[in-house]
């Protein structure tokens, strides 16, 4: 488990597959104003830099998966030639280049990009730390990369969204895909609201003996506010360990888990906790083991993991 724990949350911190504050409120952007993208375009990347695009970009390497994702999402899937390891979404990737990223460094291989002769790297603000240096390797090879800004709240991942579309030439697409994200989370809100009482949610990332769990600034503890429910650590910041202790104490209405992909059986496993009998959720079997990707990636899946999360928040609204 400890050997899970710290790949688990290295990934996190290097993917930028965390993130987001409880602020819900929709920002103003000037980004995919514009009805149909024109070339060529300068546009400033999350480092400042202007890259300068000729023409809609034929072909893509994308360096983390959320942002494969929306370009799938918006209909650019045919041109992306190149991802990283950990793409996994949707399907067709498996058939992709991979360029790295799952290795002791999680770094990528520099010169498979280049032979893929992308004219578009799309990176991320969040791997900047581990990924500069073969950045600027790339832009030296006269490759453009387009480094996109972390996303801190599911309002700063519509502009994401709007942005990629904005680059790529699929601004009418992106903007279809924002849309249809914002109906389905204003459905699952409105519905949610019905249910007259905000249960008390346990969030458990990793288990006994070391608990992880996702507070404020993370898209879990966004989803759980936005569904009228009660985050139990959500007076904690990112992703904290929490004592055992503790989160009995809190008495969870229902037990939310990420990572039953590792773990068989999780769910009868936490149940069966000898510890943990008197806890609500335990009694009335409201443990339920939500998909990491739709509820970590910055991209148009949050409205799955939402919904998901509200399913089993509120079974009794979905039936």
């Amino acid at each position: 488990m400890k050997k899970f724990l710290a790949s688990f949350i290295m990934i996190l911190l290097c993917l930028g597959l965390f993130g987001c504050t409880n602020d819900t409120t929709q920002k103003k952007s000037n980004v995919g104003t514009n009805e149909q993208a024109t070339f060529p375009m300068t546009v400033k990347d999350a480092t400042k830099k202007e890259v300068t695009l000729k023409e809609a970009p034929k072909r893509i390497v994308s360096l983390i998966p959320s942002n494969t994702e929306i370009l799938y999402s918006i209909g650019e899937g045919k041109e992306v030639v190149g991802v990283t390891d950990f793409d996994n979404y949707p399907k067709e990737v498996k058939n992709i280049d991979k360029v790295g990223g799952n290795n002791a460094d999680m770094t990528y291989n520099v010169e498979k990009i280049i032979s893929l002769k992308p004219d578009l790297v799309l990176a991320h603000e969040s791997s900047l730390g581990i990924s500069a240096d073969g950045l600027e390797q790339l832009k030296q090879a006269g490759i453009n990369v387009f480094v996109v800004k972390n996303a801190a709240t599911i309002n700063d991942v519509y502009d994401t969204i709007l942005q990629v579309g904005e680059i790529t030439g699929k601004t009418k697409q992106s903007k279809k895909v924002v849309s249809g994200m914002k109906t389905k989370l204003d459905e699952i809100s409105k519905k949610t609201a019905k249910a007259g009482k905000n249960p008390k949610v346990w969030l458990e990332i990793s288990g006994p003996p070391e608990i992880y769990t996702a507070g404020k600034g993370t898209f879990l503890d966004e989803m759980i506010s936005m569904i009228h429910a009660k985050n139990i650590a959500e007076n904690q910041k990112g992703w904290v360990q929490y004592s055992e202790e503790s989160a009995i104490k809190a008495n969870p209405d229902v037990i939310l888990t990420t990572y039953g992909d590792f773990t068989p059986n999780l769910e009868k496993t936490i149940i069966a906790r000898k510890n943990w009998q008197t806890v609500s959720a335990i009694k009335n079997k409201q443990v339920y083991d939500i998909n990491a990707d739709t509820t970590s990636r910055p991209g148009p899946r949050l409205a799955e993991g939402v919904e998901a999360i509200a399913k089993a928040v509120y079974p009794e609204l979905f039936k």
